[in-house]
């Protein structure tokens, strides 16, 4: 019997590897001959970074950067020498777990440190940059990011702009006289699951302006200063923003980085599928655990849980979900083709207790599934 295990992490709860561990202890319990492999995955949210550090044997770089209100940071990245390629995190820099809740408004933060990192790797020599977006402070379309690289956001006076989102009303000209010399040397890839227009009721500022802290009238300037945005960029670089999809990811940075890096948005797990081997783990598999911590429908449309689903279809693999909550019906569960599904939360728990426990809780989850496998056999 091979079992192979492959989750996404339990926000707040616990990591990649330690579902695995859990898993894994479950298993032996009632299966203490099978074969085990893990393959903690992600889909290019918060958190990647150290699952494509564990594939790649890459190294950890850190250095000093600005965070989303300017403020200095210590950060970094996963650079993997051998093959030049430097994985990037955005929420390590520029995202919103760096700031208190009365400090978030994305009218004033930036991606200027992202743009730093950015800048870092090349000079340390990566040839391929694979950036992950997710769980970003920022609506300033890549603004930050750009500067970093030598772009100047100019107003009608010729004055230089602060790259943050209350500014992007405010852009006339972009001046791209003083870039990177290295720049054009890279390529870049982008792990981006949303298809967001830039503007519009679902572009960057209308959907995910409020959890980064902008109030209604804040949205309403903010989606206007993305739609001149759009006007200038496509007036300066001749391309249309507002027609590609994932433009309005993390607050725009899905346009900015395919306008001023000439980036390829990529599905962020298949990405990580792809970085650890996932479906030649799978090929002759008996079953593939899965999890996260909410099983729901967004779950099952781009996600870690859903890019495991496709894997197994190809090759015929049954999958179990193991999750902290589940509020999909089996009917949808047997559209998505999940094999089995089961929360682990015990008896009536708050969020917090189900959190402390999950560990434990996914042990005994486990230890049913193996049973229930076992007695079929």
């Amino acid at each position: 019997m091979k079992i192979v295990i492959a989750p996404d992490k339990f926000k707040g709860s616990l990591t990649g590897f330690e579902y695995c561990e859990a898993v894994e202890k479950g298993l032996r319990m009632a299966m203490p001959e099978a074969e085990i492999v893990k393959k903690p995955l992600a889909d290019g949210g918060d958190g990647t970074i150290d699952i494509v550090k564990h594939y790649t044997q890459g190294e950890k770089i850190l250095l000093t950067a600005h965070g989303p209100l300017f403020e200095l940071l210590q950060t970094g990245y996963v650079f993997s020498r051998p093959k030049r390629v430097a994985f990037l995190e955005m929420a390590e820099v520029s995202g919103l777990k760096l700031l208190k809740e009365e400090e978030r408004n994305c009218m004033h933060t930036t991606s200027f440190g992202f743009g730093e990192l950015i800048v870092d790797a090349i000079e340390s020599g990566a040839n391929e940059l694979i950036l992950g977006i997710g769980g970003s402070a920022t609506n300033d379309g890549g603004m930050g990011m750009a500067k970093a690289l030598g772009f100047r956001f100019l107003d009608a006076s010729g004055h230089e702009l602060q790259p943050i989102g209350s500014n992007l009303s405010r852009i006339q000209k972009i001046d791209s006289t003083k870039l990177h010399p290295k720049l054009n040397e890279v390529e870049v890839k982008v792990a981006c699951d949303v298809t967001n227009p830039l503007y519009g009721p679902d572009g960057a500022a209308q959907v995910y302006g409020s959890q980064k802290g902008a109030s209604n009238e804040e949205i309403k300037l903010l989606d206007k200063g993305l739609q001149n945005y759009a006007k200038v960029l496509e007036e300066t670089f001749g391309v249309d923003v507002q027609q590609l999809k994932g433009a309005g990811a993390a607050g725009g940075m899905g346009a900015g980085a395919c306008v001023f890096l000439n980036a390829t948005l990529v599905s962020g797990i298949d990405l990580v599928k792809n970085i650890a081997d996932f479906d030649a783990s799978i090929q002759d598999a008996d079953w593939i655990i899965t999890g996260e911590g909410q099983l729901d429908l967004q779950t099952l449309s781009g996600k870690t849980i859903a890019g495991v689903l496709s894997s197994a279809k190809t090759y015929g693999v049954p999958v179990a979900a193991l999750c902290g909550s589940v509020t999909i019906s089996h009917k949808e569960q047997k559209a998505f083709g999940l094999d089995y599904m089961t929360s682990i939360v015990k008896g009536v728990s708050s969020l917090e207790e189900a959190m402390a426990n999950s560990y434990e809780n996914l042990v005994d989850a486990a230890y049913n599934f193996a049973k229930l496998v076992k007695e079929k056999i």
